[in-house]
């Protein structure tokens, strides 16, 4: 409003021309951009002087604003990631990604147990790891809790940040990778609860370091790749008929030019313990022997004729025990793993029509220690048991291959030991639910599925992926016919194998990438075994875009 000063009420012409001033004072009150001139005065009906303008003219009133519509956003749909996720809690909001702000906490009642996990996803978000820190808006918050199964999580998308928990460390560490792949994939994570849990407790990948040599940055390379994909074994056989690849203290004679240091082994092992993955190693015995019977020959089994058949040993003599077991006590020390595999395949004297006769000393070797009833699969099995007993002290959870199992003869395979099933092809096989009827515990190696074969021998194909994700799972431990579901909670999980038949088929390079898609699929179904909501198509797209 315009400020007047009082003045004298004027008279004569000067009356006049303050009626001038008046109307020209409200003719300029219709334009609120200018205001009377300086000093101008008015006259009302009275006939008294208006006061004078003695100011810039004011703003008009600022407008009352009008009310901010509240954002609204769609129900969030579950995190894109390999393995899907197994439930997730749609909520409204904006979801997180990594900002300005952002850092990495953890409760400090877990800060030492979550610590690496803490500053690997802050390392991988590109963010400031800032331990036992109240967690701020923006932050994602790492803890302990909850009464889940093992390797459970619960990742929570709300008011900003992220907060990841689980029972045990393995599981905080599988809702980092969701959390991971999430933002590779999109930038962001939705607004919702994640529940996650494994279907299968043993998630795996087998690679045989024996018939090739892999270098220890590839193996660490590929226990990275599993960590993200949350599988949590690394299987090892690392002797056989080509090589023998780690380096003994005990029989170093036996080691092949090319191998790993045990240097180079305990940085695989703590490399593998970070990601919660565990390596389980495998000197397959008494058969895939070659480079232990290079180095002693006296150990060879010989037919009645006098062939003698590649990698097999005879288990009638002392001395093969002998060194074998020292081997295994040697490098049952070196790996801490809750595993081992002792092999038991492929004997090539349980192969010939008739093995009392094509072997006469294993023969008299069954019957002495068994009696007149005994005979070389037998000896075969009672061989595996005494492995089995030098292994048993350690506490490790053994498993030899289904070929290494006999049915009807005068002693049986120790009930602890489980079957790694691969194969149907086996002279005398037994179908997978004659070992699930009698109780066993199996772990899936399905060969129709699971296994990538150097140089494709013997029919075998390199896996695409594409059967495994659309029909495999755990339950298919034989072709491609399911056993009863009533058994599942026998199976405990599967594995992926690389084997080096023709070693020189392909470069490490190749197999790294030959193997991606199928050790994709094979996580997809042993994390989740259910049929996956995407297709193989959409599938492949998302696990280009996630690793």
């Amino acid at each position: 409003m315009m400020r007047y000063s009082i003045r004298r009420p004027r008279r004569g012409p000067a009356l006049l021309a303050a009626a001038v001033a008046l109307t020209t004072v409200a003719a300029c009150s219709n334009d609120t951009s200018a205001g009377p001139p300086a000093g101008t005065g008015s006259t009302g009906s009275t006939g008294a002087s208006s006061p004078a303008v003695s100011g810039p003219p004011a703003s008009p009133p600022a407008p009352v604003p009008s009310p901010t519509p509240t954002k609204t956003y769609p129900l969030s749909k579950a995190p894109q990631v390999v393995p899907a996720v197994l439930a997730h809690r749609a909520a409204r909001g904006p979801g997180w990604k990594p900002g300005r702000d952002t850092a990495v906490v953890v409760a400090a009642k877990d800060a030492s147990a979550l610590a690496d996990e803490a500053r690997l996803i802050a390392a991988e978000l590109r963010v400031p790891y800032r331990g036992t820190a109240a967690a701020r808006p923006g932050d994602v918050s790492l803890a302990l809790g909850g009464t889940g199964a093992a390797e459970s999580y619960t990742l929570s998308v709300r008011g900003g940040g992220v907060r990841i928990t689980g029972p045990d460390q393995a599981g905080v560490f599988y809702g980092t990778r969701t959390l991971k792949q999430s933002v590779r994939s999109t930038g962001a994570i939705p607004e919702g609860v994640v529940t996650d849990a494994p279907a299968k407790p043993q998630r795996g990948l087998m690679v045989d370091i024996a018939r090739k040599h892999y270098t220890a940055d590839w193996i660490e390379a590929r226990l990275r790749e599993m960590a993200d994909l949350k599988l949590n074994q690394l299987g090892l056989h690392f002797s056989d008929d080509q090589g023998f690849r780690i380096a003994s203290d005990s029989h170093p004679e036996v080691v092949s030019q090319q191998h790993l240091g045990k240097a180079e082994v305990r940085r695989i092992l703590d490399l593998a313990a970070s990601l919660h993955i565990t390596v389980v190693p495998e000197i397959d015995s008494p058969g895939h022997l070659g480079a232990v019977i290079a180095a002693h020959p006296e150990l060879q089994l010989v037919s009645a004729t006098g062939r003698t058949p590649r990698g097999a040993v005879d288990i009638s003599k002392p001395a093969s025990a002998k060194i074998v077991d020292e081997l295994l006590r040697e490098y049952a020390a070196l790996f801490p793993g809750a595993y081992w595999n002792l092999g038991g395949d492929e004997y090539v004297a349980l192969m010939a029509k008739n093995p009392e006769a094509t072997y006469p000393q294993l023969a008299r070797a069954a019957a002495a220690k068994y009696g007149a009833s005994g005979r070389v699969q037998d000896l075969a099995t009672g061989w595996l048991n005494d492995r089995a007993a030098v292994i048993r002290p350690t506490g490790k959870a053994m498993r030899v291959w289904n070929d290494g199992f006999f049915a009807g003869g005068v002693t049986s395979a120790d009930k602890d030991l489980q079957v790694g099933y691969w194969t149907g092809k086996e002279i005398g096989a037994r179908t997978p639910v004659s070992y699930l009827s009698a109780g066993r515990k199996v772990i899936n190696y399905n060969d129709k599925y699971l296994y990538y074969v150097l140089g494709q021998p013997n029919q075998f194909v390199y896996p695409t992926g594409r059967l495994i994700y659309e029909q495999w799972t755990p339950l298919v431990l034989r072709g491609s016919t399911p056993v009863p579901a009533r058994y599942d909670s026998q199976i405990l999980g599967g594995s992926f194998a690389i084997w080096g038949d023709l070693p020189n088929a392909q470069t490490q390079a190749q197999v790294a990438a030959g193997i991606r898609m199928p050790l994709a699929a094979t996580a997809q179904k042993l994390w989740d075994a259910r049929k996956p909501a995407l297709t193989w198509a959409a599938f492949q797209a998302l696990a280009g875009r996630v690793r």
